[in-house]
């Protein structure tokens, strides 16, 4: 995730709770039909919402209710973990492959726990994944597939049918860098909630942008919020059945030459119970490079970010573990 994002007044913007306008919600399985009309009005739909909104929710996505339930569940056993055995994926070093804590030291934690790790391609991270509880490892191959592992790979097919309709929306086609898509990074950003108190901070997670080209949210229940553009305020993300949230990072922006602008979202404490959250973060490989899509610059409208990777992004959190509010879309600004 990135740092907290730069020009946002954060915890004073108004709140939408009460009465949250409508988020668009985007059927995929059209995408996979033979009728080229519903097709493009999908893909059009999908751009719109990434061009006006940058986030947006998908159902018919193909991942079953039992493989998201059963993630819900890893995620839920492994922080009911006792503290010794979580403390061992502790770590103040952001390299690595499995990285567990409770603190703010990140400067926009408010209250979670989080365990981050990657996931692609599995069989080079998958050892590196809690072995307690058992579920939470299970790998692909076993006979109980509805746990972590499945959700995993099933979220990156979502993920790269998505980058493939964006693409398409941009008018640079779907194959466009394919290769380093298929390659590319993904990172889960597994994260516990606890239930608000009157002694607690409402507020979870604090303004940010995530660094990746897109971020796919499963959660067990409300928690999400986002910047609403139009009227400047904080948007409650709807808790849909069987519904992921989609929302665009920094380095979609940086792709698109500004034509997608990345989100700024929070978590807050929800009062009834405590929240899962499952953030699935896609970009490119380490040390890959994006910049922007050549066939979108021109004389009127040059390019305006400097090319990056997330090994440069893991940079300029080591670098300004003490000024937070620099932030690393603005640090790409040309």
């Amino acid at each position: 995730m990135s740092d907290t994002s730069k020009g946002i007044p954060q915890e004073q913007l108004p709140s939408q709770e009460l009465h949250p306008p409508p988020m668009p919600v985007i059927n995929l399985g059209h995408l996979s039909l033979d009728d080229p009309t519903v097709r493009s009005r999908v893909v059009n739909d999908i751009a719109k919402a990434c061009r006006d909104l940058g986030y947006f929710q998908v159902i018919s996505h193909g991942i079953s209710q039992s493989v998201m339930d059963g993630a819900i569940e890893a995620a839920s056993e492994f922080f009911k973990l006792p503290n010794e055995i979580k403390k061992e994926y502790a770590s103040d070093d952001i390299r690595q492959p499995v990285r567990y804590d409770t603190s703010s030291k990140d400067g926009i934690s408010m209250s979670r726990a989080f365990l981050k790790h990657y996931a692609h391609p599995l069989c080079d991270w998958l050892q590196y994944w809690p072995q307690q509880p058992p579920i939470y490892r299970q790998a692909v191959s076993s006979l109980r597939k509805e746990y972590m592992a499945k959700y995993a790979v099933e979220v990156r097919v979502v993920a790269l049918k998505l980058m493939e309709a964006i693409l398409e929306g941009l008018g640079i086609g779907k194959e466009y860098m394919q290769e380093k898509f298929e390659e590319g990074l993904q990172l889960l950003s597994v994260n516990c909630y606890p239930k608000v108190s009157q002694s607690d901070t409402s507020i979870g997670l604090a303004a940010h942008s995530d660094y990746g080209l897109l971020t796919i949210l499963l959660t067990s229940c409300q928690g999400l919020e986002v910047v609403d553009r139009s009227s400047n305020s904080w948007k409650v993300v709807q808790q849909l059945p069987h519904a992921l949230h989609v929302h665009v990072g920094d380095h979609m922006e940086v792709l698109s030459n500004g034509r997608i602008k990345t989100v700024v979202h929070r978590a807050v404490l929800n009062p009834q119970e405590a929240r899962i959250s499952l953030a699935s973060i896609h970009g490119f490989a380490l040390h890959e490079k994006v910049s922007s899509a050549k066939e979108l610059v021109d004389e009127e409208n040059p390019q305006k970010y400097k090319e990056s990777s997330f090994n440069d992004f893991l940079e300029h959190l080591t670098a300004n573990m003490d000024n937070r509010q620099r932030n690393f879309l603005e640090s790409l600004r040309m």
